[in-house]
């Protein structure tokens, strides 16, 4: 029996016990869950085109056989053969079946290459992965509470680094920086930067290499994130930029720094409120509080019409809530939403937020934040 058949039998039974029951609602919705279900595939094998460089090797080839796709990518023929079709059965790679001839259209190509910055869709994709990879823990933490500590989170910084490339280092000098008017002068000149949960520190290097003459610190609680920022550092042969695991309400000192940042970084730290009120003491008095996450109301029926909304959740629910939790933290999580997000500003002494959108990013809010 199939799927759809077992559906139908279950609605029937359903619709004896309820009068009200609308069977059009139920096909539409079976219709919706068998096109999910279908989309689910479609997005693990983005996930492995992009791994594997498919795409890429596709985008820069005219239409060709399975054999020469392999042949050009160094991949194994009957594998690469198998994803071909998926892909075209998801009708994303064209196909000539008279030739056996597969192709990627330009069009899809500028949503699925890695020259497709900051709109490479098949980047996005792994998180599925990444998140499905700890299903059998999160079921686990449903029953008992608590949660997953991110040293469970297979590439979970690799990944997260190709999402900073997409969002933030991407748009970082010419659309983020000029939020806040006469920042990339005062970098040019000399300041103390510091980035708060700075990952693989993809952004930071950027900011240092660019801006030689200020000085910037990347601080992040996991150990191999700052193994990876350092080699980064070091490859660049960068002399003004250093790197330390450790907690971010830990640093020392105060009124150090004339720039912090937080790429996606506050909603999962384990005492969020705690991180703001560090960065109040680590600014100087017109210093600049640069923080971006997630862009969603803190209202969940507000979020239904995101395109996005139950990915955010996703996402939240299997990663952000639960690294928090796995610290005894609040679980904020990522869909705290811009009213709390404002409201957790203010009341660590942020007397000025202005927030704005960009058209790169559908996911965020830039909040630029100052003491007065």
């Amino acid at each position: 029996m199939s799927i759809v058949d077992k559906q139908s039998q279950q609605t029937d039974s359903v619709a004896s016990r309820s009068p009200q029951f609308d069977q059009a609602k139920a096909d539409q919705f079976s219709d919706r869950l068998v096109s999910a279900v279908n989309e689910a595939g479609v997005v693990l094998m983005l996930s492995i085109g992009h791994r594997t460089g498919l795409f890429d090797t596709l985008a820069r080839m005219t239409p060709a056989t399975s054999e020469q796709v392999a042949a050009e990518a160094g991949l194994n023929e009957r594998y690469v053969r198998e994803w071909l079709n998926s892909m075209v059965a998801g009708k994303v790679i064209d196909y000539d079946p008279a030739e056996k001839l597969y192709s990627l259209s330009s069009e899809h190509a500028s949503l699925l290459t890695r020259s497709a910055v900051p709109n490479n869709f098949a980047s996005v994709a792994q998180w599925i992965s990444v998140l499905g990879g700890v299903e059998d823990d999160i079921v686990e933490k449903f029953h008992t509470g608590g949660g997953i500590g991110y040293e469970r989170f297979h590439r979970f910084h690799h990944v997260m680094a190709d999402e900073s490339g997409q969002t933030v280092v991407w748009a970082l000098l010419d659309h983020i920086l000029p939020l806040d008017p006469g920042l990339r002068q005062r970098l040019e000149r000399s300041i103390d930067v510091l980035d708060v949960g700075c990952g693989a520190g993809r952004a930071i290097i950027m900011l240092a290499r660019t801006f030689p003459n200020s000085r910037f610190t990347g601080i992040d609680l996991c150990e191999d994130a700052i193994a990876l920022a350092r080699q980064h550092a070091r490859d660049e042969r960068l002399t003004n930029v250093t790197f330390e695991a450790k907690d971010d309400t830990q640093i020392e000192g105060s009124a150090r720094f004339d720039l912090i940042t937080a790429f996606d970084a506050v909603h999962d730290q384990a005492d969020p409120a705690g991180l703001l009120r560090s960065i109040v003491r680590l600014l100087r008095p017109d210093g600049t509080f640069l923080m971006q996450d997630i862009g969603v109301s803190s209202h969940p029926e507000k979020n239904a019409s995101h395109p996005l909304g139950a990915f955010i959740y996703t996402i939240s629910c299997m990663h952000c809530m639960t690294v928090s939790l796995a610290q005894n933290g609040a679980g904020l999580g990522a869909a705290w939403g811009e009213e709390l997000a404002q409201k957790m500003l203010a009341e660590a002494g942020f007397k000025n937020v202005t927030t704005t959108r960009l058209p790169h990013d559908i996911i965020n809010n830039y909040y630029v934040c100052k003491l007065a």
